[in-house]
């Protein structure tokens, strides 16, 4: 999977970076100042190689359960009922449960690929300006704003069809169900019985994460800027024509 996930990235960084032979003759010509234009395709440049490393990086065994920032937890609402399993010694049956919770989400981040570079090609010369110029998470919060719905739509899906490979709503919603009966009587919280939808939420909220970290490390680190023209872009932030 590591092989395969090296020769994409590698792929994808030949074919964006040949942008940057298109761009250098219009660069000349304006005195040096980068274009909206050379903005645009730096920017595209840069969101197409993190996106990309992000969702394969996601999408590998293990890149929700192997990470901390990543891993999906028992639902931080139903904390309770996890005390509670564990004071009857069910604490297995929960590692089990966590572990397939996570494996659910690296099922569906491999659904995220095509729809992020999807938002990305359909970016405007105004959002590339406006984000470079931007905080050290600008893009990222563009892509989050753009893709949510279609990220949505496309995990839950494939979340769906990975709890129900290993049974998990089945043990999940009575289980939740009965507790919330219960709930109001004792002053607690009630729990989301929806597992998938909570699932979905945290696979998007830790792919954000990893591609967070992508735009800060090509911001902040000349040699994250693997082409001529992430160089040239993000190396002169304050310097485009108008």
């Amino acid at each position: 999977m590591l092989t395969v996930a090296c020769a994409e990235l590698a792929q994808v960084a030949q074919q964006v970076g040949a942008t940057a032979a298109t761009t250098a003759a219009g660069t000349v010509a304006n005195g040096g100042k980068l274009s909206v234009a050379e903005v645009t395709n730096g920017l595209k440049e840069a969101l197409v190689i993190g996106a990309t490393k992000s969702a394969l990086q996601a999408a590998t065994k293990g890149g929700y359960s192997d990470n901390s920032r990543l891993f999906i937890p028992f639902p931080a609402e139903a904390q309770k009922v996890k005390s509670t399993l564990t004071q009857l010694g069910m604490t297995k049956q929960i590692n089990d449960f966590e572990l397939a919770l996570n494996r659910a989400a690296e099922e569906a981040a491999k659904e995220a690929k095509p729809i992020l570079v999807g938002a990305i090609t359909s970016m405007t010369l105004q959002d590339a300006v406006g984000i470079l110029q931007g905080d050290s998470t600008a893009a990222t919060q563009y892509l989050r704003r753009t893709t949510t719905k279609g990220l949505t739509d496309a995990f839950k899906p494939k979340v769906q069809a990975a709890t129900a490979k290993v049974n998990l709503t089945s043990y999940w919603t009575p289980l939740t169900t009965a507790y919330n009966k219960v709930a109001p009587f004792a002053g607690r919280q009630t729990v989301n019985t929806d597992l998938d939808a909570y699932v979905t939420q945290k696979a998007i909220d830790g792919l954000f994460v990893l591609i967070g970290d992508e735009e800060r490390n090509i911001r902040k680190d000349p040699k994250a800027r693997v082409t001529a023209l992430l160089q040239r872009v993000f190396g002169n932030v304050n310097n485009v024509a108008r």
